[in-house]
């Protein structure tokens, strides 16, 4: 059989059975590329080679130092505190938990943050006597519009951000300002949607909240110092790191290292083993295994030429005008990130974008097809709950409390939002690069 067949048909068959959610995406993606090399599409060598490193060790890094920055309490007593600064008004929360998750979404990555988030959203809507609908709607359409702001930020960047070899500064000067933008457009959105109804709530329910009490939330401060120390060290590694051949992933296992020695270097050695396999325990693994096979996945339909030949019909409808391509990826982001996870959708759209190079000028010419493709798969994760990884993850505590979040309930209401934060940033991409 010819390999092109083959290999498309591999991708076919994964992105089907991964829309169904019948089969866990880590192990269709690990049998995808096995199927890649048992056919001869991909030697050993070659799938090794596609799977992009720096984007797992970037991962892996901060999942290491998010786990045990969590254990002192940090994230719980921010919201709490954001809660009491408002007088606890069932509004303010809302809208202070949707600016918190947007700015940690940022600086940490948005799956994380609403790990993070949610059970605490939880405290707060149960103390409220309200449905947590309204709050987890809310934050999950921030932690992706946040997570738009860099690098790390969501995962499609990551992905993007290595292939592409563009920086922490890169993404920041060029997704920051339009990631604002829409954060203030939704937190308006928000605001009307929710006002009349959580104005409803009493004010009894408001004095729970007041009588919690954050500082109690902190429970190693020592830790706490530590962990924010080698956070800044790493934020500071991806923004001075660039410029000398330091990629993101070195930053990001060096501070893991430095916080787990920092954390447990005092504790004996079989207390340290234990410690530390505890911690390598809660690194979404089944994301990292996800992300391997994937890339390989990729690495085999770019082998067989499929991604160039889709690459050359783009250029051909947009008849090889750049404004005109950067616009159909960003569309074409935008609305199938919302139908596919915009993750394997952005790692089967790279090969795709680097085939145009040479007719643009190289690759220095194509970079805004990156932040093209990068607002449109971010923003796109808002439309539906498959979208992206964040909202999924926001669904399964929702399920689990018992409030389950209705794919329909949550599609009428989010899918307009997304066009029009589309909307927005395609004006940007047209000011700002065109």
């Amino acid at each position: 059989m010819d390999p092109l067949w083959i290999a498309t048909g591999i991708l076919v068959a994964v992105y089907a059975v991964l829309i169904t959610e019948k089969v866990n995406r880590a192990i269709l993606a690990m049998l995808g590329a096995s199927l890649m090399v048992l056919f001869g599409i991909l030697n050993q060598e070659q799938a090794v080679a596609g799977v992009d490193a720096n984007t797992l060790a970037l991962l892996i890094g901060m999942m290491v130092i998010v786990g045990i920055t969590s254990k002192c309490g940090l994230f719980q007593y921010v919201a709490i505190k954001a809660a009491k600064v408002v007088k606890a008004n069932p509004t303010g929360i809302l809208i202070m938990l949707t600016l918190i998750t947007a700015v940690f979404s940022a600086l940490l990555d948005n799956v994380t943050t609403v790990l993070l988030i949610a059970p605490i959203t939880l405290l707060i809507t149960d103390a409220l006597d309200t449905p947590v609908f309204p709050f987890f709607f809310a934050e999950i359409l921030a932690s992706n519009v946040g997570g738009t702001a860099t690098l790390i930020g969501d995962p499609p960047n990551i992905i993007i951000g290595s292939a592409a070899g563009l920086s922490f500064n890169d993404f920041a000067v060029n997704l920051a300002p339009i990631s604002a933008i829409c954060l203030v457009v939704l937190t308006g959105i928000i605001y009307l949607m929710n006002r009349r109804a959580l104005a409803a709530i009493p004010k009894s329910a408001s004095e729970k909240i007041m009588r919690f009490n954050e500082d109690e939330a902190i429970t190693d401060t020592l830790l706490m110092i530590k962990s924010l120390s080698v956070l800044a060290l790493v934020l500071l590694g991806f923004t001075l790191g660039h410029g000398y051949g330091v990629q993101p992933g070195t930053s990001a296992l060096a501070g893991a290292a430095l916080l787990m020695l920092l954390a447990y270097g005092h504790q004996s050695g079989e207390e340290q083993s234990e410690a530390v396999h505890h911690i390598f325990g809660e690194v979404e693994w089944v994301t990292i295994f996800f992300f391997g096979g994937l890339f390989v996945i990729v690495a085999g339909v770019e082998d067989v030429g499929l991604l160039e030949f889709f690459g050359q019909k783009v250029l051909e409808l947009t008849e090889g005008d750049m404004m005109w391509t950067a616009f159909f990826i960003f569309w074409a982001s935008g609305i199938l990130s919302a139908i596919l996870d915009n993750i394997p959708f952005v790692a089967t759209m790279i090969p795709l974008i680097e085939s145009t190079a040479d007719t643009f000028g190289g690759p220095e010419a194509i970079e805004p097809l990156w932040w093209s493709l990068a607002l449109g798969a971010c923003l796109g994760g808002n439309g539906t709950l498959l979208g992206a990884s964040a909202n999924l993850t926001v669904a399964a505590f929702a399920e689990k409390a018992k409030q389950p979040i209705g794919f329909v309930k949550f599609a009428i209401r989010a899918f307009p939002i997304m066009i029009l934060t589309l909307m927005i940033a395609n004006v940007y991409i047209w000011l700002r690069y065109f």
